[in-house]
């Protein structure tokens, strides 16, 4: 092998300026693979964090309600009919203090958090307007959102009497810390609280909604004492969530929905990015693959007369297929080396210099599986020129000018 090896870079050398022109292009492409994968990846990251940084991995809240009717088909039997939905209306979810339990125990699952959510207006002064309460146990609720870190006024204090409110719903009933306002729900309920905290995450619907209130005091206000409307869980993996949601409503009844399910267009987005990432990366390589079958095509055909001196002095077939494979997988390991750091200098800029929507965090899972890709490709496109090669004939080979 060490003399195959040294042939191979003599070839590479006496057609240096081949040799530089196809290590910039399989540098570029690897470079470009490198960076799309790596700033696609981020861009899915920052998605799916800003998305999930703001709801649960998984809703589970009893099922709507149904207008079911039996008509007569013949005397033995009935049909079922669902006619028209009825209205819904707030509901508790059945013993839901052991679906907790029980959704505790289930593996997957890091975090549950029972909630008591229901409509209501929200009143200062001359100002009204409609607010999504949502009763929470802060320790819990916090597990799933992490309010507190998305605070910019006040502290996340959700007890009895205190209530913590979006920034959007401050700004138009102009309340700050400390101030005080009232909560209207049906049937004349009412309760005056202290906004203890403001917050903004970021979402237009939430900031300008959601008031927090104490789990005990949302559920007096909205009529369903010992209730709670919905369970919000996250889950170790979030791609796993579809089939835990399905596991939680096949065993319990209820009905779970997924952050995939909620958020299906945002899926099919991303499953639209991870194929254009990867349609890249395959003519990418593509194009690296032919540039180095043709220079190295072309360094056959300009070396068939050393190659026949060297079948003749005794080099067997193997070593001179041995050589331009070789020659390949050099091609392909030097220009994804230099191609992943052009990569990775790609990343710094964009993160230093870009435009600050948000940040790459660098893979360096990416740099090996490039190189070997590269290197891999390097060899199979040598395979052509290199079995042309190991079928010269010695004699016709050295009378070639």
């Amino acid at each position: 092998m060490w003399i195959e090896l040294n042939i191979a870079l003599k070839f590479l050398r006496q057609g240096l300026t081949q040799t530089i022109l196809i290590l910039i292009g399989i540098s570029v492409g690897v470079s470009v693979i490198v960076f799309i994968n790596t700033l696609i990846t981020g861009l899915q990251a920052n998605l799916i964090d800003r998305t999930l940084g703001t709801q649960a991995h998984i809703r589970v809240e009893p099922r709507p309600d149904l207008n079911i009717a039996a008509r007569p088909v013949t005397p033995e039997a009935v049909q079922i009919i669902v006619e028209d939905l009825r209205a819904q209306k707030l509901r508790s979810i059945n013993n839901w203090q052991q679906v907790l339990v029980a959704l505790e125990g289930m593996p997957g699952i890091t975090a549950v958090s029972p909630i008591v959510s229901g409509p209501a207006f929200a009143r200062r002064g001359d100002a009204t307007k409609a607010v999504s309460i949502v009763g929470i146990i802060p320790e819990r609720y916090e597990k799933i959102v992490k309010v507190s870190d998305n605070m910019i006024a006040g502290r996340f204090d959700v007890s009895p009497g205190n209530a913590v409110i979006g920034s959007m719903l401050a700004q138009d009933l102009g309340l700050k810390t400390g101030n005080r306002m009232r909560l209207e729900a049906s049937d004349n309920r009412s309760a005056v609280v202290t906004v203890s905290g403001i917050f903004d995450l970021g979402v237009r619907e939430l900031d300008s909604r959601f008031v927090y209130l104490d789990l005990k005091q949302a559920q007096a206000l909205l009529d369903l004492y010992g209730a709670a409307t919905v369970i919000e869980l996250t889950v170790q993996d979030i791609f796993s969530a579809s089939e835990i949601s399905e596991m939680i409503a096949s065993t319990t009844g209820l009905k779970s929905e997924s952050w995939m399910q909620i958020n299906s267009q945002l899926l099919n987005a991303l499953q639209s990015q991870d194929m254009s990432s990867s349609m890249i990366s395959f003519f990418v390589a593509v194009s690296v693959a032919f540039g180095i079958a043709s220079v190295l095509a072309i360094s056959v055909t300009q070396r068939t007369r050393e190659i026949g001196i060297l079948r003749a002095m005794g080099t067997r077939k193997a070593q001179i297929l041995r050589v331009f494979l070789i020659q390949g997988a050099l091609l392909g390991l030097i220009g994804s080396f230099v191609g992943s750091m052009v990569g990775w200098s790609l990343v710094w800029v964009f993160n230093e210099f870009g435009p600050k929507l948000f940040e790459i965090a660098p893979s360096f899972d990416i740099v090996p599986a490039s190189v070997s890709l590269a290197t891999l490709t390097g060899i199979l496109a040598a395979i052509a020129p290199a079995w042309k090669a190991s079928k010269l004939d010695p004699v016709t080979a050295i009378r070639y000018v």
